[in-house]
């Protein structure tokens, strides 16, 4: 959650029993940088942080969850860019885990720059984007996409993800219209890819996280049911 999802707010969930915890997504290139101030301007959350201080602020992030006492999990980073380069520099931070490609986010600012659910409209791009991170970098890579956006076939953009060498594909797995996940893009998603999936999207109790992983989803993520800094549910009953 952009502007939201930081250490400290990381920290409050360190309790609650997740393997991986995520800070971002913050632009991590030029263009993401002026797309990120412009959607300040118009009132959202988002981080503001100069390209040049990028890598310390995301370390001193890190280190703040790295050094809770509460959190045994991984950490990972969810980065905006136009081009890879950016996305390869901050994964060399040593306190880092995983390093997550948004391909996702849908704020016009950055799809107008090349950036988030753009990255859908021209699969190959892609996976040239993603295998040249995967093939430059020494952590695990993930993608997070967001299904069912007009014009885009959500398995062949799957494929081109597994094909290119993630470790993970995080689906936003939205349908539009309800305040429910589309629990049959992960079916299809899961009959076409090997590659780990973290389903995404209204998991927000007991139920909706068991529809994540019956519909074949190898784990799944929250975001807005966490927002407060607390959980609605026990993930140890899942």
């Amino acid at each position: 959650m952009a502007g939201i999802t930081d250490g400290k707010f990381c920290n409050k969930m360190a309790i609650y029993g997740f393997d991986i915890l995520t800070v971002g997504g913050y632009n991590a290139d030029q263009q993401s940088i002026k797309a990120g101030l412009k959607i300040i301007k118009r009132g959202r959350p988002e981080f503001d942080i100069a390209k040049n201080d990028l890598e310390q602020h995301i370390t001193n992030e890190i280190k703040i969850i790295k050094n809770n006492n509460d959190y045994k999990g991984l950490v990972s980073v969810n980065l905006r860019a136009s081009t890879p380069d950016p996305i390869i520099n901050i994964s060399n931070i040593p306190e880092l885990d995983i390093i997550e490609i948004n391909a996702h986010c849908r704020q016009q600012e950055l799809v107008q720059a090349g950036c988030g659910q753009a990255l859908l409209k021209n699969p190959e791009l892609l996976k040239d984007f993603t295998s040249k991170v995967v093939e430059n970098c020494d952590k695990k890579v993930s993608v997070k996409m967001r299904a069912n956006v007009p014009g885009v076939d959500n398995v062949m953009v799957a494929k081109a993800i597994n094909d290119a060498g993630a470790d993970f594909i995080h689906v936003d797995a939205m349908k539009p219209g309800f305040d429910c996940a589309d629990y049959g893009v992960i079916e299809s998603i899961r009959k076409n890819v090997d590659v780990f999936i973290i389903g995404n999207n209204s998991i927000k109790d007991l139920m909706s996280a068991r529809n994540m992983l019956s519909a074949g989803a190898n784990g799944f993520s929250i975001a807005r049911a966490a927002i407060n800094g607390t959980l609605p549910f026990d993930l140890s009953m899942v």
